[in-house]
């Protein structure tokens, strides 16, 4: 049996009456300094003093140099112990130690985040630390530890502290009283708004994005000569934040009420491109994403968006970053839509971020304020004006304390043998020094710099230097005392010092700002706003290209390969649009489906496109006969849709018919069995027609001869065509009031074509037969279009079924009579045609 443990009571002690007289004694002596107080207002005191110490000490910047006291303290022990810009690296565990032994009297860890973010280009617009090592990523990574990294001073942060050696700014103990700290730096670069800051105190917080160099440096020079400028004035200089991750920023109308309050939210989102592939698919790529979003963190929502299908359309997702730059690759399904995929990220991730704007700092280094950009810059106006002020009286005392000892020296030079006697009969220099002050009548500090004289001041060159000197220092004080009357002068000064700052580091934007409303925002708003030559083939791949990558040729020429068309593919369309139009497409059985042009997607001269069928609900059989453009800008309600069948038969509509055409298209016309769609357009009242037969026939008549109709009609007889075998409508022109002393350019299928005056081509009414607009033979071909242009139209561009491209001066086309057979304008194998022409 196991014996149990008790444990021995111990003995109580009793005090003895010698300890309670002592202890008596004791609560006596200290129940003076004994405050009686209520704990609520104990615990009100105690958490105010904490507040304002967090609010100043630590997460506020202030104003004049935009840091806050640690980051103030790491730039300070720094240029103590001279790491500067000039000299090596130094291990950061060595720049630590100096500020917590010397100044912050914190841990390590803080310090040296603090010391890694203004290394960081990704953190700083500007960074004031120059580091060597790994310094973490945007990837959220954080830095190698202090004992591998290494630091140095940026060049820009010696510009914060010059002139601190010259009694510019109040300086205060240190934490333990050894050595004196500035409370404040010279600060020459307006850093709180170049490298902007945010922090948390308690109960408030300060943002205040970064913005670029030079424009600030424009803004202060601007507000020094027009100080009752407002808040929009300087956004005329300043086009808003600059963030060194990039990124494109929207509703710039904003920006104003935002700085001109101090508060508010700013919409970043990142710079993304839509790139075609060969196989005619797309990739969106990613080069720059929002300021403070961690890449990482964003692929990873991106893959789990995909994952659990909220978005859909993308296949694959890459981060090929480099040392060059970000990139980010999303590849995207065949059948996707790029701009649907970006608006569906854009609304789900960070690709697009708020950044919210709290302009609070620390005014005089002790009163939190939320200011406005324009008070901002004022504070920092203030600042300088001070530092150059006191900066002036330093140097206005050194430089009357160096010219009193060159006229000491001046003096004793003139009297040199009689100085040299007197200091040679004396016993020591104390007497020398006393005889020199009596007899040369000079001060103590003159007869000190004479007798530390060295002999080779006798000399003639060097006695003319210290009079050189002595003309400079007067020359100097002068104007130091000029600088200290006129308070214009300071502002020159600053002014100077300011557009100086802006040359040595003034760099381009980062950040694209656009007058874009983000809630009002549409797909176009992204999409630049310039011409394309969108083209189509047979089996109905699609692309746009700018006309400018086709080089202009000589008619006559074999061209260019202009579209990847496979073997048994034909080009079937090509036309100019804008960006920003709106493309009606009839097919072949009279349907008709819409979209904006900035949705057929740009790829090279040579590339293939992606099918239509990945843009419009078509069915298999179904075939796009024609493509219509009309301007963005355009009312639908002003003009009429008109359409041409391969037989002849004519019918134009009302575009309010097709002011909401659904994905599945809107029945146009209904077509008699062996007929189909041939060509259609955007007429407009008062408007001419031309209708071009493939055996070159072309009648002229007012739109106002085809009524408009329903969509369940069928439509009249346009053009009647000749009995030739398989003699077919080609198409049809526009002729606009303005263009009827224009040109004709008809263009047959061998290549050859011509320019005929309009005049030449009577009015008739429709259902007649035209009048000849060209010979055709076997060496030209049939008819297969045709163009109303202007006289001063200056190129046209011509495109065969295989791809070939031409682009020429439309003075090359030679002019003609209406049945004349045209002059060659492109030679294309024996079995190629052409298939259209675009008028540049």
């Amino acid at each position: 049996m196991t014996k149990k443990f008790r444990p021995k009571r111990l003995k109580k002690i009793q005090p003895s009456k010698a300890d309670d007289k002592q202890n008596a004694s004791s609560v006596s002596e200290k129940s003076d300094q004994i405050i009686i107080r209520e704990i609520t207002e104990e615990l009100k005191s105690a958490y105010l003093d904490y507040a304002m110490s967090v609010i100043i000490s630590r997460a506020l910047p202030d104003v004049r140099d935009g840091l806050k006291p640690v980051q103030r303290r790491i730039l300070y022990a720094m240029s103590e112990a001279g790491f500067w810009h000039s000299s090596k690296f130094r291990k950061s565990a060595s720049i630590v130690g100096e500020v917590l032994g010397k100044y912050h009297p914190h841990g390590d860890v803080p310090v040296y985040d603090a010391l890694a973010r203004m290394a960081q280009s990704f953190s700083l617009r500007y960074p004031l630390i120059e580091g060597q090592g790994n310094w973490g990523s945007i990837d959220g990574d954080p830095p190698a530890a202090m004992r591998y990294t290494e630091a140095r001073l940026a060049v820009l942060a010696e510009e914060m502290l010059k002139d601190l050696d010259k009694e510019t700014v109040p300086f205060q103990d240190n934490y333990d009283g050894t050595r004196k700290e500035p409370l404040v730096l010279p600060a020459r670069l307006p850093n709180l708004l170049i490298n902007g800051t945010s922090g948390i105190a308690v109960g408030m917080a300060t943002s205040i994005p970064p913005h670029n160099l030079g424009e600030v440096c424009d803004a202060l020079i601007y507000l020094v000569d027009h100080p009752n400028a407002e808040v929009k004035d300087l956004l005329q200089l300043i086009q808003g934040p600059d963030f060194p991750t990039g990124g494109v920023i929207y509703n710039r109308q904003s920006l104003e009420e935002i700085y001109a309050s101090g508060r508010g939210t700013i919409t970043v989102r990142a710079t993304v491109e839509v790139q075609e592939r060969k196989a005619g698919q797309a990739d969106l790529v990613v080069s720059d994403i929002p300021y403070q979003v961690n890449k990482s963190d964003l692929l990873a929502k991106i893959a789990e968006l995909v994952q659990d299908k909220r978005i859909e359309g993308i296949k694959d997702i890459r981060d090929e970053s480099d040392k060059e730059g970000l990139q980010i690759t999303i590849q995207l399904k065949n059948d996707a839509h790029p701009q649907k995929v970006l608006n569906n990220l854009y609304k789900h991730t960070d690709l697009q971020k708020n950044f919210h704007v709290n302009f609070l700092a620390l005014v005089e280094g002790i009163q939190p304020q939320t200011l406005s950009l324009k008070g901002l810059l004022e504070e920092f106006i203030k600042h300088r004006q001070t530092i150059i002020y006191k900066r002036s009286q330093f140097d206005l005392k050194k430089a009357k304390e160096r010219l009193h000892i060159l006229e000491g020296l001046l003096k004793a030079l003139k009297n040199i043998d009689a100085v040299i006697k007197t200091i040679k009969t004396s016993k020591n220099r104390d007497e020398a020094k006393e005889k020199l002050i009596k007899q040369f009548k000079l001060t103590v500090i003159q007869a000190e710099a004479i007798l530390e004289m060295k002999l080779q001041t006798l000399v003639g060159l060097e006695r003319q230097k210290i009079e050189e000197e002595a003309k400079l220092k007067e020359k100097e004080i002068k104007e130091l005392e000029e600088i200290l009357k006129n308070p214009k002068k300071i502002l020159q000064i600053i002014k100077d010092e300011t557009l100086e700052i802006k040359k040595k580091y003034a760099d381009d934007r980062k950040t694209r700002v656009l007058n874009i409303p983000i809630g009002e925002f549409k797909e176009e708003d992204l999409i630049p706003d310039q011409e394309v030559v969108i083209m189509m083939s047979q089996d109905g791949y699609i692309k746009a290209f700018e006309p400018e990558i086709i080089k202009n040729q000589k008619r006559g020429g074999k061209g260019m390969i202009g579209f990847d068309v496979k073997e048994e593919d034909r080009i079937q369309h090509v036309l100019l649009a804008n960006t920003h139009d709106n493309l009606l497409f009839a097919t072949s059985s009279g349907r008709v489906f819409q979209l904006r042009a900035f949705e057929i997607p740009m790829a090279t001269r040579t590339a293939r496109g992606r099918s239509i069928f990945n843009f419009l609900d078509l069915s298999k059989e179904d075939k796009i006969a024609a493509i219509m453009v009309y301007p963005n800008q355009q009312s639908k309600k002003s003009g009429y849709l008109v359409m041409v069948t391969k037989n002849g038969i004519m019918k134009k509509m009302n575009l309010t018919e097709f002011a909401n055409v659904r994905r599945s298209g809107l029945i146009a016309m209904k077509l008699k069995e062996g007929d189909e769609l041939k060509d259609a357009k955007i007429v407009e009242p008062n408007d001419e027609i031309i209708v071009l037969s493939a055996y070159g026939q072309a009648l002229r008549f007012q739109e106002k001869d085809l009524r408009p109709m329903g969509r369940s009609a069928a439509g009249v007889l346009g053009i009647r065509l000749k009995t030739e075998k398989d003699n077919e409508v080609r198409g049809f022109d526009v002729i606009k009031p303005e263009l009827k002393d224009g040109m004709l350019l008809v263009v047959m299928e061998k290549g050859f074509g011509k320019r005929t005056a309009l005049k030449e081509y009577r009015l008739q009414h429709r259902g007649g037969q035209g009048i000849k607009t060209a010979k055709i033979s076997e060496k030209t071909g049939k008819v297969v279009a045709i163009k109303v242009i202007a006289k001063d139209t200056k190129q046209v561009l011509l495109i065969s079924k295989k791809g070939i491209l031409i682009k020429t001066d439309l003075g090359n086309i030679s002019q003609q009579s209406r049945i004349a057979q045209g002059v060659r304008i492109i030679r294309l194998d024996p079995d190629d045609v052409v298939a259209g022409i675009v008028v540049l």
